[in-house]
């Protein structure tokens, strides 16, 4: 029987020393680093469920492509190993393909990453998939059985999602998790120019309700108290009523978390139907109080706005996470301490704050090359969202990732996440389908 291995390399990675400490130091920002590092891998789990019978298969998850993770897969004997990693962590899934392959083992490598730069990540593996890969993974898989894999599979056009397996959720094996993850819609129809959903994922799409019922009632099956994560970048991005989704998310009894802009605090539709769906929490990009971003759109607007609009969703009994990136354009000392000083009184629930970090595939980066500001000496294992990869417009690098970690330690300072944490229980005390 032909056998794959599955390798997610996961967690969050920080290279800075200090802000590394910090993450170990401060409950507050402790936690939510380490619900994020458990997200299982929903990429691989979903090529898993597509993959025929026949197939054996294993799933991986590693914080780093140590010598154990090594012999565990040789041991395996594997006809192929299939490695996701993000753009953090993709020289640790390079160095890990080299041993494998010096093994006489076939290797495939995808992801974003992979997407964005095909022909770097080429050299690496015996296959790599650019874009999505359910198009091309029973071709891929049936290459590897005969022994004839190819250098590069591509779809030739946008995956139905109507099509979508069951993720195979039973290979995370029966350890319990803070959330475990479905996916609701793909790609965002915004173009923001630091995120490169938009360009690498294809065009924006939902899932068909009947087969989000399908998944929910697995994840039930697996943990009828899960918490789920939408694995979306933007899910209500399009405005309409979104019933469907939420009648689905509604009937599972599941409590559930996802990512949107700040524009589904005026839909009054969908704010009446939050709580009650289960919702309770809203990552909301936020990005900046004095920047604004290319490509945002109809997302740009005053941040008078975003935070009435954010008021409306948390009077819902739902939680905002207001997410913000700093090191843009024209960031300084003085708006920096500016955000700092927001923080300490801002309407959020939650916060999360990140580095300006032009990925490859992004507008950003493109800007950023071409202005010759990118840091020769910061490879990918820099672009963490934590660490600065590129020469800021008003200060040096050094000086930006020192006061990013001082606003870092103010931000998750254990009174402000204490205070943070009563306005959460506060807020949730409005949200019927929470027992408090």
């Amino acid at each position: 029987m032909p056998h794959i291995s599955f390798v997610a390399l996961s967690g969050i990675r920080v290279r800075e020393a200090e802000l590394a400490s910090l993450g170990m130091s401060l409950p507050g920002l402790q936690s939510r680093l380490a619900a994020i590092s458990a997200l299982p891998p929903l990429g691989l789990l979903t090529l898993a469920g597509m993959t025929p019978d026949h197939w054996t298969m294993s799933l991986h998850e590693a914080r780093s492509a140590n010598d154990d993770l090594v012999h565990q897969i040789v041991g395996e004997r594997p006809t192929l190993v299939a490695i996701s990693a993000l753009t953090a962590s993709i020289l640790e899934a390079y160095q890990l393909a080299s041993h494998l392959r010096s093994n006489d083992i076939r290797v495939v490598l995808g992801g974003l990453h992979v997407t964005a730069a095909p022909d770097e990540a080429s050299l690496h593996a015996d296959a790599i998939v650019v874009g999505e890969g359910e198009p091309v993974w029973l071709e891929l898989l049936s290459d590897a059985e005969r022994g004839a894999l190819r250098p590069r599979y591509k779809a030739s056009g946008a995956f139905d999602l109507a099509q979508a397996p069951l993720p195979r959720l039973d290979l995370l094996g029966p350890s319990t998790r803070p959330r475990l993850t479905m996916q609701a819609t793909r790609g965002c129809p915004l173009a923001c120019d630091f995120c490169a959903a938009s360009r690498l994922l294809g065009p924006f799409r939902c899932k068909p309700a009947l087969r989000i019922r399908e998944e929910l009632a697995a994840i039930a099956k697996i943990d009828p108290s899960a918490c789920i994560e939408l694995a979306d970048d933007n899910t209500f991005a399009l405005g309409g009523p979104h019933d469907d989704l939420l009648d689905a998310l509604g009937d599972s009894g599941l409590k559930w978390f996802t990512e949107a802009d700040w524009r589904v605090g005026e839909n009054p539709h969908v704010l009446r139907r939050l709580a009650d769906s289960g919702c309770v929490q809203v990552l909301v990009g936020i990005e900046s109080l004095v920047h604004q971003h290319g490509g945002m759109g109809i997302k740009r607007t005053s941040i008078t706005r975003i935070m009435d609009a954010i008021e409306s969703i948390q009077s819902t009994g739902v939680i905002v996470i207001g997410c913000y990136i700093v090191g843009s354009e024209g960031e300084t000392h003085e708006s920096i301490d500016r955000l700092s000083a927001f923080l300490e009184n801002d309407p959020c629930a939650d916060v999360q704050l990140t580095l300006q970090t032009p990925f490859p595939g992004t507008a950003l980066r493109q800007k950023l090359q071409s202005q010759g500001r990118l840091l020769p000496d910061r490879d990918w294992s820099h672009h963490t969202l934590f660490d600065v990869t590129h020469q800021p417009s008003h200060m040096s690098p050094a000086e930006l990732q020192s006061a990013f970690t001082s606003l870092i330690a103010r931000t998750f300072a254990p009174q402000a996440s204490r205070r943070r944490q009563s306005k959460r229980r506060h807020i949730w005390r409005g949200n019927s389908s929470l027992t408090l």
